[in-house]
């Protein structure tokens, strides 16, 4: 080194040293005084304008740590981040602040904080060092004045602003929309965040005077996609990511404006309702564009191929749920940059293996093909190059397509997998076994196998070589062996679901100390056996266990509800557990019925608030109904059928889905104080209640199936049924009702099945039950899905797929599971079905057999022509058999035996060609029964039986040989339709009348020309007088002195 410039080395080298220890200095004093005062006065100004947190100091809550004291840092406080260089707060987040649930946010409240931004904005003027502002999530819903936002101009250093979650009403969207325009000398933003808020299209134009934005986020607001606003966003030269996702876009015009951003690298359009076709042409134009997420949209049709394959830098396509069709683009095998590839959800067709993207090995890490029209056989071995691969899915092919995993030769894969989804495929047909390659990898977060037909031992292995698996679903095969636990203590994973195999043995007894983090454990139809493991009782992270349709034996630990402190859903049924039942304070859904559990109790200190769903049915348990079971008003679902509860039923009982108590030893009245206003479902079947029907059930106006048959009820229907206005399942049968059958049943619309039968119901049909809709309308329906996301990757699109949350959702928070699955018993066809689900729903009836009804059957009854059973028989009806009948054309079963029905059986009933079961016996039918085609081809004599003027196969008596000795000719084609054994009751009526007048005046003539024959005949009648006088008088006689001796 040149010795000259050798001082200038020494002293550029020591002014750098003092630089140092200066910033290090500067690092040890903290914050600023400044701002730490600042600070102090932005948290005064928070307790006295926000009336929430002045009510009850939340702010204390919020903002501990905001204190005046001498050896406080504020860049150590909460929700401030500080430069650790410069010593500046460039930090401040004040998200979440307003809302208190102690509060109670009225107008007034609202009113109060319209000027809050006007005021915070004042505040925040000595913090002019910040770059990052959040004022989220705090629901504004007054009004704001025209100078509030903008104050915020005099932050020069801002380039991060978060609004996100503030509900702005509509009304005051003008007003922001002229802030947005003076918020233009921020010169430095870059990143802005209105994400849930109400924004329509005119936010549009005043966010384009903000040039140096590169994110720009407005997910979740009211944007449809037209005006002429959209074009000004072509303005925002630097923009580099939009995010539109679950606005209201249906207008496809603004992506015109969009493609003028030339800058644009992200384009997020999810969950939006656009249709049509997509538009590539005009995206092709975005050179730039690495992420485009066009998923839960409408759009349809082919993919344009090389418009679309333009996109050279597109490292994120997902596409999934449209409607996409047709074979995928070969050009994309072009596309060597792609890092994410879903397609899932669309109506993609052609060869599987022809499908996948050949070039993009080296740098794909997410592929989805799940539910489209693919087929044939797809090889794993396609995979072999895919050195980065972390997440496959190939879910739901119906098994139209066969995945192979194996291999010809075999092969070793270059990739360790996080997640892989298998489920409902036709795996590994040949061999029907695990995929082997999964030997050899050991990062696994999620396997999901279910449903795909595999068989072999239990894969414990899975368990033991992934230390950081997650969600292990493999229900719905047939693994057989036992479950044995991994040699360490597995804390990662949290849902295991291995339900519906053949697995056996017992559990270890230590799984609830390998597993503690475990959330989700479903292990129901297996073939396991012995006691439930007391360490169970350990899991304090258990959300779901259920063990269902197992072996398992002996008592239940009340630990299971102490100590599972998350435990909501429980379901134990159909094992062979005895001794109590406890009932814990987080227990959701408890299923314990088809054990032989005899008691049932609350566990000590514990409440039963939060129940939603009880089911003990099927046990053993005696005694009266708990009162306890009153204490809360969640409770949607009581079953207690099938045991020997007896006394009454507590009136404290509040139930807004189902109640059944049928197959118990309950007797007497049901008691009127009994209040159940929004029950859906009450069966009582099964029991010795008497009396008649309590008018407070009437006022169940929400009830939809009715179920108290084989009791001893009494009386008449009471016309006030009528109130049952959504009743769809009405079932009296087995009772001692009496009276006429009313016609306020005829404005229960819904009905769906309506059983009367077994009881003692006289009069005739009602004429108007053809106003009943039987079927015509479904019950209701319930639907609730939920997915879980969470990143993985680079932060370009979340790995989605089915973990804990949407298991735990699925089990304790369906709505039509906790409503409990319907089941309804139902004779017909000659046999007692039972009917739920579903199949409830297509199912109706109408049963009034074995009554005292009279008179013919309405002709109306015909006009049902979604009936699927009638039942009239063991009645005392009369007429003929409607010949309307033949209108009912989903009729299965039509039973009219054991009446007094005449006439013939009507021709038409042959188109009725859903008809299994057809009964006329024992009436009073005639005639030939109808040709044996369609389904009267399979019906036997034993359904003509008892009606002797009938004839024809399968009947005996032939009806040829009868019309042999008719010796009336035939005289016309009208004549030559009657059969020789009808006759018209009028005709016979008048002949006969007048044959017996010219009879009895043919003899008074007779008499009257021939006196001696008039007077023999006078003299035989007085002979016959006097001789029928002296009988009777020397009878009497006889008789008067036997009864004096």
């Amino acid at each position: 080194m040149n010795m000259g410039v050798l001082p200038y080395y020494f002293s550029i080298k020591a002014l750098l040293w003092v630089l140092v220890v200066f910033v290090q200095t500067r690092e040890y004093m903290g914050c600023l005084e400044e701002e730490r005062v600042g600070l102090l006065h932005l948290k005064s100004f928070l307790i006295i304008s926000i009336p929430s947190l002045r009510a009850y100091n939340s702010a204390y809550d919020h903002l501990p740590s905001w204190v005046d004291h001498e050896k406080s840092d504020c860049c150590d406080w909460e929700r401030v981040t500080c430069n650790s260089t410069t010593g500046h707060l460039i930090e401040l987040s004040l998200d979440n602040l307003m809302q208190d649930p102690r509060y109670n946010y009225d107008d007034e409240y609202y009113y109060k904080m319209g000027q809050f931004y006007e005021r915070l904005s004042r505040k925040l003027v000595t913090l002019r060092n910040l770059n990052t502002l959040d004022i989220s999530s705090n629901s504004y819903n007054g009004t704001l004045p025209n100078q509030g936002f903008e104050r915020l101009a005099v932050l020069r250093n801002l380039e991060t602003l978060i609004l996100d979650s503030n509900n702005f009403p509509y009304s005051i969207i003008p007003s922001l929309s002229g802030t947005f325009e003076r918020l233009s000398v921020l010169r430095n933003l870059k990143t802005l965040n209105l994400d849930d808020n109400g924004f329509n299209d005119s936010i549009i134009p005043s966010l384009s005077g903000l040039t140096s934005l590169t994110s720009l986020s407005l997910t979740g607001n009211y944007l449809r996609g037209g005006g002429e606003g959209w074009k000004m966003l072509s303005r925002l030269e630097n923009l580099e990511i939009l995010d539109l996702c679950k606005n209201l876009l249906n207008d496809t015009s603004f992506l015109q404006s969009i493609v003028a951003v030339k800058s644009l690298k992200t384009l997020n359009l999810k969950y939006n309702q656009l249709t049509g076709s997509f538009s590539t042409k005009e995206v092709a134009n975005l050179t730039n564009l690495e992420v485009l997420i066009l998923q839960g949209n409408h759009f349809g049709g082919r993919l344009a191929i090389q418009e679309f394959c333009a996109l050279k830098k597109l490292k994120v396509l997902d596409l999934s749920h449209n409607y996409f069709e047709g074979i995928l683009p070969p050009c994309l095998n072009n596309m060597t940059s792609f890092v994410v590839l879903d397609i899932s959800g669309n109506q993609f067709n052609g060869n599987a293996s022809s499908s996948y993207v050949e070039a993009s090995g080296m740098s794909l890490e997410y592929i989805d093909f799940s539910y489209n029209l693919f087929v044939g056989i797809f090889s794993f071995n396609l995979f072999a190059n895919y050195s980065k691969l972390e997440v496959l899915r190939f879910n739901g092919q119906n098994n139209k397509v066969e995945i192979e995993t194996e291999g010809s030769m075999g092969w070793s894969p270059l990739f360790q997998l996080k997640i892989i989804e298998l489920s409902n495929c036709s795996l590994n047909k040949l061999i029907d076994n695990i995929p082997k390659f999964l030997l050899v990898q050991h990062e696994l977060a999620t396997v999901d196998l279910s449903h795909s037909k595999l068989k072999g031992n239990f894969p414990n292995w899975l368990i033991e070589n992934n230390t950081r698996l997650r969600v292990l679903d493999l229900q719905n095969n047939a693994f057989m062996g036992q479950l044995y636990l991994p040699s360490f203590i597995h804390k990662h994973i949290t849902l295991m679901d291995v339900s519906t195999n053949h697995l056996d043995g017992k559990l270890q007894e230590n799984i609830g100390m390998i597993f503690p983090n475990l959330a989700y454990l479903n292990l129901s139809n297996n073939n396991l056996e012995g006691n439930l493991p007391s360490s169970i009782s350990g899991m304090l992270y258990l959300e779901v266990l259920d063990l269902s349709f197992n072996h398992f034996s002996g008592g239940v630990p009340r630990g299971l509800n102490t100590g599972c402190l998350s435990l909501k859903f429980l379901n134990l049924a159909y094992n062979s557990f005895n001794g109590t039942i406890f009932v814990g304070t987080n227990q959701r859904i408890l299923q314990m019925n088809g054990n032989q559990f005899t008691s049932i109790s609350l566990v000590p200190n514990s409440t039963v608030g939060k129940l939603l769903y009880l089911d003990i049915s099927n046990n053993k348990i005696s005694g009266t109904i708990p009162r306890w079971l009153g204490n809360t008003s969640y409770f949607k679902t009581l079953i207690m059928a099938n045991n020997d509860f007896y006394g009454q039923i507590p009136c404290e009982l509040s139930m807004t889905g189902t109640l059944d108590l049928s197959h118990n030893l309950f007797k007497g009245l049901l008691p009127f104080c009994l209040n159940l206003p929004n029950l859906e479902h009450l069966y009582l079947q099964g029991n010795k209640f008497t009396g008649s029907i309590p008018k407070v059930l009437f006022n169940s106006s929400s009830l939809l199936t009715l179920d108290i048959r084989n009791n001893k009820f009494t009386g008449v229907i009471s016309i006030e049924i009528k109130e049952l206005q959504q009743l769809q399942v009405l079932l009296l049968s087995g009772n001692h009702f009496t009276g006429i059958i009313p016609n306020q049943l005829c404005l229960l619309k819904m009905i769906n099945i309506m059983d009367l039968s077994k009881n003692a119901f006289s009069g005739t049909i009602p004429q108007c039950l053809y106003k009943i809709y039987f079927g015509k309308i479904t019950v209701r329906s319930f639907d609730y899905s939920r997915e879980e996301s969470s990143s993985m990757s680079r932060g370009y699109l979340p790995y989605t797929h089915k973990g804990f949350s949407d298991k735990v959702a699925n089990s304790f928070e369906d709505k039509e599971y906790i409503d409990a699955e319907v089941e309804i018993e139902f004779v017909t066809k000659y046999r007692h079905s039972s009917y739920k689900g579903y199949i409830l729903r297509y199912m109706s009836g109408l049963d009034f057999s074995c009554n005292n009804l009279t008179g013919s059957i309405p002709l109306a009854l015909g006009q049902i022509s979604s009936l699927r059973a009638l039942n009239l028989s063991y009645n005392h009806l009369t007429g003929k058999i409607p010949t309307t009948f033949s209108k009912l054309a989903l009729l299965e079963s039509l039973d009219l035996s054991h009446n007094s029905l005449s006439g013939e059986i009507p021709s038409a009933l042959i188109d009725l060609t859903f008809l299994e079961v057809f009964n006329v016996a024992n009436n009073n039918l005639s005639g030939k029964v109808p040709d044996m085609k369609a389904q009267f081809g399979t019906f036997e004599k034993s359904s003509y039986e008892g009606n002797v003027f009938l004839c024809g196969p399968p009947l005996d008596k032939s009806c040829a040989k009868i019309k042999e000795l008719d010796p009336t000719p035939t005289q016309s084609s009208n004549e030559s339709d009657k059969k020789w054994y009808e006759v018209d009751p009028m005709v016979f009526h008048t002949s006969f009348s007048v044959s017996y007048i010219i009879f009895f005046f043919s003899v008074m003539s007779l008499l009257y020309i021939n006196l001696y024959w008039l007077q023999r005949c006078s003299n035989l009648m007085e002979d016959l007088i006097y001789s029928c006088y002296y009988f009777a008088f020397d009878t009497s006689k006889r008789l008067s002195n036997c009864l004096c001796n």
